[in-house]
C-alpha cells in the first residue's frame, strides 16, 4: 500500500502542484482537501499518513505569513491534529506550512520555548539557493550527500525565539533543530547570502519533540533532478536526488505499512 498524503488548500496556496509531484515522485497517493471541508470533517486526518500544508502566501498573509490559517488550525483541527500524532501519523510544512506550523504552537513543540518567523534581515523577499545540513535527528532523509539543496523564497523567513541563548539549549537537548543553514564549505551560518534571512542561529527547519512534525523555510520540491539546480549537476550544488531523496525519506515510515 502506498503511504497516503493529504495535503491542505486555502486560497493563496501557490505550491501544491510541486510538493504534490514530489511526494508521488516518492512513491505516495496524494489527495487535496480544502481547509473548510477538513473542518467539517476532521475524521479525514484518520485516513491519512501524512498531514501536508505546503507554500504560498496564505490569505495574503495579511496579518503576517501563515497566522489567519494557523488560527483556523489551531481552532477547528487542534485535537484532531493531535490524534494524528498520537497514532503515528505525521505532518509536514514547507514555507508558508513551517510558518503556519510554528504560528500554531505545533512547532517546535516544546514547552517554555517561543519561537516565531517574521521579516528577514534584508526586509526583502528572498529567492536563491540555499545549502542545508541536517541535525542527527533527520540525517536520514538526506542520505545521498551530506547537505540538501534546496530554494528558498520567502519574506518572512527569519525564526526569531523569546529567550535565544535558553531557547536554543532547550531546542538542542531535544533535537528540536531539524535543519540549518550553511556555506560551501558545509558550516552552519547566519552570512548572508548562505543565509539568506538572518534566522537565529542558522535554523532552517524544526522537528518536534515527538519526530512527527517537521517543517522547513525552503522548497525540497523544486529540487527533484540535476535540471533543477543552478549549475545542471556539476558538482557544486549536489548531485540532484536529494529532494526526491528527502521524500522518501519522510515516507519511508509508512512505505510497507498494510491497510489496517
Amino acid at each position: 500500500m502506498r503511504p497516503r498524503v493529504l495535503q491542505l488548500f486555502t486560497a493563496g496556496v501557490n505550491c501544491d502542484r510541486e510538493l504534490r509531484h514530489a511526494f508521488e515522485l516518492a512513491g505516495a497517493q496524494v489527495s487535496d482537501v480544502h481547509i473548510r471541508s477538513l473542518a467539517e470533517t476532521p475524521s479525514l486526518l484518520r485516513e491519512c499518513d501524512m498531514f501536508a500544508i505546503p507554500g504560498g502566501f496564505t490569505y495574503g498573509d495579511d496579518l503576517g505569513a501563515g497566522r489567519i490559517l494557523s488560527l483556523e488550525l489551531h481552532k477547528f483541527l487542534g485535537d484532531a491534529l493531535f490524534e494524528h500524532r498520537e497514532k503515528d501519523g505525521s505532518v509536514f510544512g514547507v514555507c508558508n506550512g513551517f510558518q503556519v506550523l510554528v504560528k500554531a504552537g505545533l512547532l517546535p513543540g516544546l514547552d517554555g520555548v517561543q519561537a516565531s518567523l517574521t521579516w528577514n534581515q534584508s526586509h526583502r523577499f528572498e529567492c536563491r539557493w540555499t545549502r542545508l545540513i541536517p541535525s542527527p535527528a533527520v540525517r536520514h532523509l538526506i542520505p545521498g550527500g551530506d547537505f540538501l539543496p534546496a530554494p528558498a523564497a520567502h519574506a518572512e523567513g527569519r525564526l526569531v525565539l523569546g529567550n535565544a541563548e535558553a531557547d536554543i539549549a532547550a531546542l538542542e537537548e531535544s533535537d528540536c533543530i531539524a535543519l540549518r543553514y550553511a556555506d560551501a564549505n558545509g558550516n552552519p551560518t547566519t552570512e548572508y547570502p548562505d543565509c539568506p534571512n538572518g534566522s537565529t542561529e542558522a535554523i532552517a527547519g524544526l522537528l518536534s519533540p515527538c519526530g512527527r512534525v517537521l517543517g522547513l523555510m525552503p522548497h525540497p520540491e523544486r529540487n527533484l533532478s540535476t535540471e533543477h539546480l543552478p549549475d545542471r549537476g556539476a558538482g557544486k550544488w549536489g548531485h540532484g536526488g536529494e529532494g526526491v531523496d528527502f521524500f522518501k525519506g519522510l515516507l519511508a515510515p509508512y512505505a510497507t505499512q498494510t491497510p489496517g
